[in-house]
């Protein structure tokens, strides 16, 4: 059985053209928030820990959403692998409807985020600024939820430069507005965290249109014209079935995540702020092998798709070897230089301090992130959804939270002793995904399809 998962060279090939590009995008999208975390880092500790809260809050909001839309990955990476244009279509339709509906919905859920943060206990000088955060980046939840649906359309049909320009432009705007609003140039007044949060709000709009100008020949066929089939609600209820596990999976590690940042909140704004630090150069090193698994989960869609599953099978095992030699260099670089790395982001000693404490933990972590990603890319590809969403919650709540809260406050190791949860949990995922994937493709696999109208 393992030898049917041994790659060839063609297929390390394919997968990586394919995900160099979404690789790029997904470090593009993570770099505006780096970029945001580095400037107002240089502003106060209190914005930096307000921008940190804010940017917790809005993500958590947006993280399920998105990972909902991702069911649009099986639905038309299959149906393009089976030459079926018409499914494809019908799936980038109610994905677009899915993201208006779920961006509102989030847009919403950013009401009560100064209560929210009163309830956590969270310091009180911080709270109305991170709490102003939320509010101004709340506009462009529709607009990002959109984007990305569309963006993974395109990905599933191989196309990613129109989305690789998009990213590269957002990005360049997204520096030089957090120049404007967050010191105050220009003429406009100098708004730190709420300035840095403006600056993204306007980006992401600006891309959304971007997108859609330079994809306009690839998108046009799939939106225009706009089926009635694409409103109808059982295949909409359908595709939210089919994404909802991935946006709950997403959602767990998120709160795991989101829970130890307001647990660091409890050791004061250093140590949240060196938390974010820390947080912030993990999850963008994890964008890598993130990409991978996205691009696993087209290659493996198309080989189900084309009824190929020997070559489903070498795409899941190239993946796993690219994503887990990336993460284990890049724990390497961790290991090696954490205090330039904290340097790097903000120049409050007692930041740097805490930070270059937690950067070596974070390579640690890394291996585990890196292999669960994949792993649930590969999966979902194979249009399984739910084992992802029961190793989440079994890793990191039954698992990961408990060591977390016995290590940092029961054993009194403070921020150190939360991350070290991080490690239990993410092994214990990383583990059960990586042996679903041989269970899951060691079988027959039937396409993901969904009916035409209901």
């Amino acid at each position: 059985m393992l030898r049917n998962f041994v790659p060839t060279r063609v297929d390390l090939a394919r997968l990586t053209r394919l995900a160099i590009p979404i690789v790029t995008i997904q470090v593009g999208i993570m770099l505006m928030g780096v970029v945001d975390t580095i400037v107002v880092g240089h502003v106060s500790a209190r914005e930096l820990a307000a921008a940190s809260l804010g940017h917790l809050y809005y993500f958590g909001v947006l993280v399920v959403g998105l990972g909902t839309l991702w069911s649009i990955d099986p639905i038309v990476s299959q149906a393009m692998g089976a030459g079926d244009r018409e499914s494809a279509t019908l799936g980038m339709q109610r994905g677009v409807v899915l993201a208006v509906a779920l961006g509102a919905i989030g847009t919403l859920a950013c009401i009560p985020a100064e209560a929210v943060f009163r309830l956590m206990r969270q310091p009180e000088e911080v709270v109305p600024r991170a709490a102003a955060f939320v509010w101004m980046s709340a506009p462009s939840l529709a607009a990002l939820m959109v984007w990305g649906t569309l963006r993974q359309g395109l990905q599933a049909m191989k196309h990613t430069r129109e989305a690789l320009i998009t990213i590269a432009i957002g990005n360049l705007l997204n520096l030089a507005l957090n120049w404007v609003f967050v010191f105050g140039n220009l003429g406009f007044p100098a708004m730190g965290a709420v300035g840095s949060a403006l600056s993204t709000t306007i980006c992401r709009w600006l891309m959304l249109g971007i997108l859609l100008t330079l994809a306009h020949r690839t998108l046009a066929p799939h939106l225009r014209p706009w089926r009635r089939e694409s409103f109808a609600r059982a295949p909409l209820l359908r595709t939210l079935r089919l994404g909802l596990p991935i946006g709950v999976m997403n959602g767990v590690e998120f709160s795991t995540f989101a829970a130890i940042s307001v647990f660091a909140g409890w050791f004061g704004a250093a140590a949240i702020a060196g938390h974010q630090v820390a947080i912030n150069l993990a999850s963008l090193m994890f964008m890598v092998p993130s990409g991978i698994g996205s691009a696993a989960a087209v290659l493996v869609g198309h080989a189900i798709g084309e009824g190929d599953a020997p070559h489903a099978r070498r795409v899941a095992a190239s993946a796993l070897l690219c994503g887990a030699a990336f993460m284990a260099t890049s724990a390497l670089i961790l290991l090696a230089w954490p205090q330039e790395f904290s340097q790097l982001y903000t120049s409050v000693p007692e930041v740097v301090a805490v930070a270059a404490t937690l950067i070596p933990i974070a390579g640690v972590f890394q291996v585990f992130d890196g292999l669960q990603v994949v792993a649930a890319g590969v999966l979902r590809g194979a249009g399984d959804t739910r084992a992802a969403m029961i190793a989440n919650i079994a890793g990191f709540w039954v698992i990961g939270m408990p060591v977390s809260l016995w290590l940092g406050f029961g054993a009194h190791g403070g921020v150190v002793g939360l991350w070290w949860g991080f490690v239990a949990g993410l092994a214990a995922v990383a583990v059960f995904l990586v042996a679903r994937v041989r269970i899951r493709l060691g079988k027959s696999i039937e396409r993901v399809q969904i009916e035409a109208a209901g």
